[in-house]
Order: C-alpha cells, then structure tokens, then sequence
C-alpha cells in the first residue's frame, strides 16, 4: 500500500517499506488510480510513488514493447542503427507473417516451423509443426490467415537434452537456459541463470506453464 511519498508492505510487525518491486502484471493493472480503475491487483497510487523516485519497479511500466516477438526481428538493424557495429550473435531465422512473402513461405514449410503469437507468451498460441498432426498444423495455418500480424515462424531449433528424472528412471528432456543482464551505469551478466527443461517426451515446449520445470544451473569458470 502506498502512504506518502512510499510504497509499504503490511507484516505481522507492522508496516515495512518497500525498495524494490518485481512486477510481473500488464502494465493496465498496475494502479487502478492511474491505468484500469477496476484493477484488483494492483497498489494504489503505486504510480505516482514511482514517478518521484520513491520506489523502484523492475521490468518497468512500458517494457512489455520488448516481449513483442515481432520486435526480435528488427534487432540486427537496431544494433547496427545505436551502435554502429554488426551483431556478434546471429539471430534465428524468422519470419513475419504480416510480409506477403514471409507468409508465402510459411505456409508452404508450415510442417517444419514453430508459429509463435507475436504477443503471446507461457508457451501458449503456438505451433511445433514437426509434433503436430495434420489437422493441429491446418487449424492453425486457418487462425494465420485470419490475421497474419499476429504471427511469426522460425525453424524448429534442436535443443539441447540433459539427463532427468522422471517416473521410468533418467531420461533425457529438451532444456534451455536463460541468461540474466543487469543494466545500470554498466551491463554485468549474471553468473547463473534459468535452466528451464520440458519433462514430457520429445517435448521442445519448456514453459513452466506447460509442464515445464528447472535445473541447477552451475557455472565452472569465468
């Protein structure tokens, strides 16, 4: 609850300030006083607390721009336009429905591809086409033409697997890991990260919302 100039928390000893929040709500539910007035989640008055520096918010108001998967394909030239060097790391092919050759070429590999929702996320409103029936991949290519913007595809990746326990003894299961970047007056990777892995067969899918779970992610040397 905010009170003045801060934001606090209620505690069994009383009210605590609070520093730092990590949110992870769309940015309408934030703060009924300021975005959706019907917002049962959010703090009142969190916004203006923010606006004077009395809080901090990480993954800030407005950086859900950078979760539009349509965004990614832009990202070579942005580094060439802010940096002026070219990228060190290639990106995925990908391609953008919404270009009238892109969708050309997507629906005829629609078989091989992962679709993505541009705005989707926890693994949801996605195609694997390589672990899709025929009808799953015709259904879907009927949703891309209905409104081709909402999608990008990109080749079907080979993850790689680990050794998992899982209810037959230990079985290898698609894993992948997720880096963490500290930006601030200096960027500074994180030593460790997110290794999400999917424990059903075959599965390439390693949301947590679709199954998924996590390893320990160890790191030997700088």
């Amino acid at each position: 609850f905010v009170d003045g100039a801060f934001v606090y928390m209620r505690t069994t000893e009383g009210p605590k300030r609070v520093d730092v929040i990590y949110r992870r709500l769309d940015d309408d539910y934030i703060d009924p006083l300021c975005f959706r007035p019907d917002s049962m989640l959010g703090v009142a008055g969190l916004m203006d607390v923010y606006r004077s520096g009395g809080v901090s918010i990480c993954s800030a108001p407005g950086a859900g721009v950078a979760d539009d998967k349509a965004v990614y394909t832009y990202v070579p030239e942005m580094i060439r336009f802010y940096l002026g060097e070219e990228p060190i790391l290639k990106n995925v092919p990908t391609w953008k429905c919404g270009d009238a050759s892109d969708l050309k070429y997507v629906s005829e590999n629609l078989a091989d591809l992962v679709v993505k929702e541009v705005h989707g996320s926890g693994g949801y409103g996605m195609l694997v086409g390589p672990k899709s029936t025929k009808q799953q991949v015709e259904d879907f290519r009927a949703l891309i033409m209905a409104d081709p913007n909402n999608y990008i595809a990109q080749p079907t990746l080979a993850l790689s697997t680990t050794p998992t326990f899982v209810e037959e003894g230990i079985a290898p299961r698609h894993v992948d890991l997720r880096p963490y970047c500290l930006v601030g007056e200096r960027i500074e990777l994180v030593p460790g990260g997110l290794t999400r892995v999917a424990l059903r067969e075959g599965s390439l899918v390693v949301n947590s919302s679709q199954g998924g779970g996590v390893k320990d992610t160890w790191v030997l040397a700088e």
